[in-house]
């Protein structure tokens, strides 16, 4: 960002204030939620983050006045905003540059479409995979919670998440179906993201919304030992890597060899 962009920034912030800071409400580990985060970083918006476990966070976002029930949720200049692409449009509204779309109509059309994608198509595959592995592996959810900040402490918070794990793995309908599809799906994902990445929708040198989007749910899935060999020899990994060089949490091995296959047969070289 030029000097003359953060000068702009820097006023428009102080017109912000008192309530400039944000408060970003999330999960541990939550891929929507680092998105909202890098987007707070990338506009030097000063947040504080406030973790909260999985499915009670829907009781407590109604409680503290959020009218939907999922994260990222975010406080920022006297509004209440949810969903990851909600917020990105509300950002650059109240904080113009730098900016997470083009202003060049083609351009901002395919970021809007990748982004979209990487909302509604990307996110929930890489979900359904992450609580069907921790279901058999709870343990694993001391490693996305290591610099949580949640409002009790983390080895309690894991050894009572049984039915935290439970609900969650129904909720996202986590079924042994369902994520062998999902497996089979992301090999899908990752061509439509390298595409993206040749194409320059994504992975140029500023990044836009998404960028954001789409690496977060790249990066949430390269901490699943089983994924990360296909994902990290790709463009899609190396974006991910470049934009997220740091993700708590790790999955040893725990997906049957079978459901990989799909993901091998798709690894470039």
């Amino acid at each position: 960002m030029t000097g003359s962009a953060l000068s702009r920034n820097s006023a428009r912030l102080r017109t912000l204030s008192p309530m400039s800071k944000a408060t970003l409400y999330t999960l541990p580990g939550s891929h929507p939620g680092i998105a909202t985060a890098l987007m707070l970083d990338y506009k030097g918006i000063e947040y504080e983050r406030v973790d909260l476990m999985p499915v009670i966070s829907k009781a407590v976002l109604r409680a503290i006045g959020f009218s939907g029930t999922t994260v990222p949720a975010l406080r920022f200049a006297g509004q209440k905003l949810q969903g990851s692409v909600e917020i990105a449009r509300a950002l650059d509204g109240l904080v113009p540059e730098p900016a997470l779309l083009p202003t060049g109509l083609p351009e901002r059309e395919r970021v809007l479409e990748a982004e979209q994608f990487g909302e509604r198509e990307l996110q929930h595959p890489v979900r359904q995979i992450l609580w069907w592995l921790l279901k058999r592996n709870r343990d694993a959810m001391y490693s996305y919670a290591e610099n949580a900040k949640l409002p009790i402490p983390t080895g309690l918070a894991v050894r009572t998440a049984a039915p935290v794990v439970a609900a969650s793995v129904h909720f996202n309908k986590a079924s042994d179906e369902n994520v062998k599809a999902a497996v089979a799906t992301l090999a899908s994902h990752l061509d439509r993201i390298d595409d993206y990445i040749s194409d320059g929708v994504i992975g140029n040198e500023e990044p836009n919304a998404a960028d954001f989007q789409i690496a977060a749910s790249v990066r949430l899935a390269m901490t699943v030992e089983d994924l990360r060999p296909a994902i990290a020899p790709r463009p899609a990994g190396d974006l991910a890597m470049r934009l997220i060089p740091g993700y708590d949490g790790h999955l040893p091995p725990g997906l049957p060899q079978e459901w990989l296959e799909p993901l091998r047969e798709d690894r470039p070289g």
